[in-house]
């Protein structure tokens, strides 16, 4: 078996930040301590003072395959994902064919296997129609049930008050809701076709997408899991007005927790006039005093993940006028460098970083023996140098589209390697080649 001494580092895990070592032998965490001697046949990385902290898992991205792969793929996206820090993904069912089936779960597994980076888990989409499928749905399945109750992905909205019931009270896992109010953002539209034509401002997306139609929507979603006790994950928060639908506190007294995504808590509506359709997102990135609560909602524990929402276009895709424009960034590379840029601005701790893109990742969707640097863990880990600046261009991207919103911006943080299940698989700027994902096991139920 391999074995890794990391030596030197500041551990960071579970409130902490600790110097020691730690030690990796095959695919897990051996031994941690102030100081370990390398065992015979070690390989050694001095880190030197660096951040060590157990790899992020991001809880929501779109690698668009099956049937979407001119924009990535899960061999493309899972190795920029590992470039970021990012050891773990769970991906959405809006492909082609949908994920609706759970033979078709099974097939895009299938399809994973021996081709990601990054470990890798599926969620499995609700529509209208399937109720009976979401029933047979065992606990390992799938991460979760991706409920769309906005207008942004076409066959799998669920507008139907019957199918959202039943959805919420037979769900055997958590459900996790898109949500903005259809009808809302489609008066919006129309009012702002009959002001614009279809030339439309990319300014006025926050307003089209507007705070109203996201708090119709979240209501909703928390009205209905308190009436089933369903356990409810409520996706890529954006509005300052919403977060008094979340409760302060720790992920384990909640049968409702809430996310927010790295863009969203970057970005302001100040910056559609220089990026334009490059920060087109579902749901908009919005004001800056919708961020500023959000950085808020971060620091107090109302919010309790940060994801990326990761969801490629090409540039030419992007490259149109509004209504034509769809919405998604490439944001998987950048995540950690963006949220450690925002810990030196004093926002939230470093501790608070990693309990919000991994502890709590791993606690809310039963993720096994992953997310926290603990023995007898699997060795997903990133090793972050705060001292080593890092400037984003379209020769360092990594993702198939190999553009990002980020790009001409200097990080004052670089990843300096990232290891997947022991195997160090992006180390000073390179790829190691090695294709180490493997499928996440949960063990969460309703």
């Amino acid at each position: 078996m391999n074995k890794l001494l990391i030596k030197n580092a500041k551990l960071v895990n579970e409130g902490q930040t600790t110097e020691g070592d730690l030690l990796v032998v095959g695919e897990r965490i051996e031994k941690i301590a102030n100081e370990i001697a390398a065992p015979e046949n070690c390989a050694v990385i001095d880190a030197a003072g660096r951040y060590l902290i157990p790899g992020m898992i991001d809880d929501q991205v779109h690698f668009r395959e099956p049937g979407l792969t001119a924009k990535g793929d899960l061999a493309t996206e899972s190795a920029a994902a590992i470039a970021g820090g990012i050891t773990s993904f769970m991906d959405m069912p809006n492909v082609n064919p949908l994920t609706t089936t759970r033979p078709v779960l099974e097939d895009k597994y299938r399809l994973a296997a021996n081709r990601c980076s990054a470990n890798y888990g599926f969620y499995f989409g609700a529509t209208n129609r399937n109720i009976e499928e979401i029933k047979a749905l065992q606990i390992n399945e799938a991460c979760g049930i991706k409920v769309f109750m906005g207008a942004s992905t076409g066959d799998m909205l669920v507008d139907d008050s019957d199918a959202l019931e039943l959805i919420f009270e037979h769900a055997p896992v958590m459900v996790v809701t898109h949500c903005e109010h259809s009808p809302t953002i489609w008066d919006n539209e129309a009012r702002a076709r009959a002001q614009y034509g279809e030339d439309v401002p990319m300014s006025e997306h926050p307003n089209i997408r507007s705070a109203a139609a996201c708090l119709a929507s979240s209501t909703l979603a928390t009205g209905l899991a308190k009436r089933y006790d369903a356990l409810l994950h409520v996706l890529h928060l954006t509005t300052a007005i919403e977060m008094g639908l979340f409760a302060r506190g720790h992920r384990s007294e909640k049968r409702i927790t809430a996310e927010v995504c790295v863009h969203h808590l970057w970005f302001d509506e100040s910056r559609y006039a220089e990026l334009g359709s490059r920060i087109k997102c579902n749901p908009a990135i919005k004001r800056a005093e919708d961020r500023q609560a959000l950085l808020a909602a971060v620091a107090d524990d109302r919010l309790d993940i940060i994801a990326t929402d990761h969801a490629p276009h090409t540039a030419a895709e992007k490259d149109n006028l509004y209504f034509k424009a769809p919405a998604g960034l490439p944001l998987v590379q950048h995540a950690l460098q963006t949220l450690f840029e925002l810990s030196k601005q004093g926002h939230f701790s470093v501790e608070k970083l990693v309990d919000k893109t991994s502890h709590a990742v791993a606690d809310i969707f039963g993720v096994k023996e992953r997310g926290y640097l603990r023995e007898g863990y699997y060795a997903d880990l990133a090793l972050v140098n705060t001292e080593k600046p890092y400037t984003v261009s379209p020769a360092n991207v990594l993702c198939k589209v190999q553009w990002s919103p980020f790009e001409g911006q200097r990080f004052s943080s670089s990843i300096d390697a990232t290891i997947v299940n022991g195997a160090v698989v992006w180390q000073d700027g390179k790829l190691s080649g090695e294709v180490v994902g493997q499928r996440l096991q949960f063990d969460r139920s309703r």
